[in-house]
């Protein structure tokens, strides 16, 4: 049993403005989700408080065709975020979908990772969360997967997010794929199109 806390301390909020979600990127995260296989019926959406990770929650839950369990909202600031963590757990569901801004979502993850049964590999992600990865810390969101603004795709590995391109009719290609690095401190996160990303088996661009 983990007793140590989870908590980044001695960090505050700084990046609390996301851009909007875009209808491209809420046509692709709903894509993902009835892609799955067990098929997903069930959803818990989460969110940050600020209006636009509220919007894109909101957003969700219009679009989607099968059983919302509940809506968890999180503080980007809080003593334990345990609370909140219990009730995006509860039921569970066969999903999860996030929209959130980067330390409340770190913070809000690395609890349920601690005090929880969560799975990232079954959470979908608004782009924004991505921002949140090197927050999180190793391993806290390994497996995590989502839609971008254009409407690609990403899937967050160790040490890297792969970011797909939107489907077209001929499909993807894997030198069409994207990575990005990200560092202890988020510092070599630039996201898909930076100048550490590369293709795979291409060598850095």
């Amino acid at each position: 049993m983990r007793t140590a806390s989870p908590l980044l301390h001695g960090m505050r909020a700084t990046e609390t403005i996301t851009p909007p979600h875009t209808a491209a990127e809420l046509a692709a995260l709903l894509g993902l989700l009835r892609a799955q296989r067990p098929r997903i019926r069930t959803v818990t959406i989460g969110h940050s408080r600020d209006a636009v990770s509220a919007a894109a929650a909101a957003a969700f839950a219009d679009a989607w065709e099968g059983k919302i369990l509940a809506v968890v909202d999180w503080p980007e600031e809080a003593a334990s975020w345990l609370r909140p963590a219990r009730r995006f757990t509860a039921g569970p569901p066969d999903a999860w979908v996030v929209a959130g801004v980067p330390l409340g979502w770190a913070q809000m993850s690395r609890r349920l990772r601690h005090s929880t049964g969560w799975r990232p590999a079954r959470t979908f992600g608004f782009a924004s969360v991505t921002r949140s990865a090197a927050l999180a810390g190793p391993g806290t969101l390994e497996g995590l997967r989502g839609a971008a603004f254009d409407g690609g795709t990403w899937e967050i590995g160790p040490g890297l997010i792969t970011f797909f391109p939107p489907w077209t009719e001929r499909g993807p290609s894997p030198d069409d794929r994207k990575v990005a690095a990200y560092g202890p401190r988020g510092d070599r996160f630039r996201g898909a199109g930076a100048a550490e990303a590369w293709a795979p088996g291409r060598g850095p661009r």
